[in-house]
């Protein structure tokens, strides 16, 4: 390599089955030639059938880990997934408030793929309050836009006001992915006013554990390299897409996405 790679870090959740979290991150930056860091958020016991056990990292080891990192090799982007409980939430907010320059991207990870809850309500206040204000990019599911709204998230329109909500909270940008709507799969991106919309054939498979982490993994990857938000969400999208369709078929609830997957123009 003629040059040194950009930086992406990923503050989040560990998955053993290498699907989603901080290991599908990781496995995200890489694919796109960026060098990955991780904290370690809380530990899971999980496959693709779902989540059995979940324990959570002391705040102040979370806290910790970032700071040695932002001391040492500093990211060029960051994003956050699985935080599970306000007290870390708390913890993050305040040593990311010394990087408040670097583009933050906010997965509100709040459900697994199968269901399990993975933050409570104090926990999505928390969110709301002390974390959104910082994003420069928040990544929401129908669901999650549900959850941190109070309001109903199920059409083009409804993802449009839930982003302009969202927005009010502080976050610069809002991306409403539209993996759980009827018909076609349409993301819509919300920044400076302007609303983008990425729509993609829906793919019938059951092969999708991890979609989230990795689609906004790629767009951190992407941000952190430079590119343009409208771009690195394209790509991402893209990439998300043709990941899906060609999955490995592992597991035999909710298989991993393919890592290696080219996107599609």
């Amino acid at each position: 390599m003629s040059h040194a790679p950009s930086i992406a870090l990923s503050i989040a959740g560990s998955d053993p089955s290498g699907g989603a979290g901080i290991q599908a991150d990781l496995k995200t930056f890489q694919r796109f030639g960026v060098y990955g860091e991780a904290v370690v958020t809380l530990l899971t016991v999980q496959n693709t059938r779902g989540v059995s056990r979940i324990e959570l990292v002391e705040p102040d080891l979370v806290s910790d880990q970032i700071a040695a990192l932002l001391d040492d090799i500093p990211p060029a982007a960051i994003k956050t997934g699985a935080l599970g409980s306000a007290c870390i939430i708390e913890a993050v907010a305040a040593v990311l408030a010394a990087v408040r320059n670097l583009p933050l991207v906010i997965d509100p990870v709040m459900l697994s793929k199968n269901g399990a809850k993975l933050l409570d309500d104090p926990g999505v206040d928390a969110l709301r309050r002390h974390l959104l204000p910082f994003a420069y990019l928040m990544t929401p599911n129908l669901l999650e836009a549900e959850g941190l709204t109070g309001r109903k998230v199920r059409t083009i329109d409804q993802m449009a006001d839930a982003a302009r909500a969202l927005a009010d909270t502080g976050a610069r940008s809002v991306l409403i992915k539209g993996g759980h709507l009827d018909g076609d799969a349409v993301d819509l991106l919300l920044t400076n006013g302007t609303i983008e919309l990425y729509p993609s054939p829906r793919i019938p498979t059951r092969h999708t554990h991890g979609t989230g982490c990795v689609h906004s993994a790629a767009i951190t990857a992407g941000l952190a390299d430079g590119l343009p938000l409208v771009e690195a969400v394209r790509r991402a999208k893209q990439f998300v897409s043709a990941a899906i369709a060609n999955h490995p078929g592992f597991g035999k609830g909710s298989g991993p996405v393919d890592f290696w997957a080219r996107e599609t123009t």
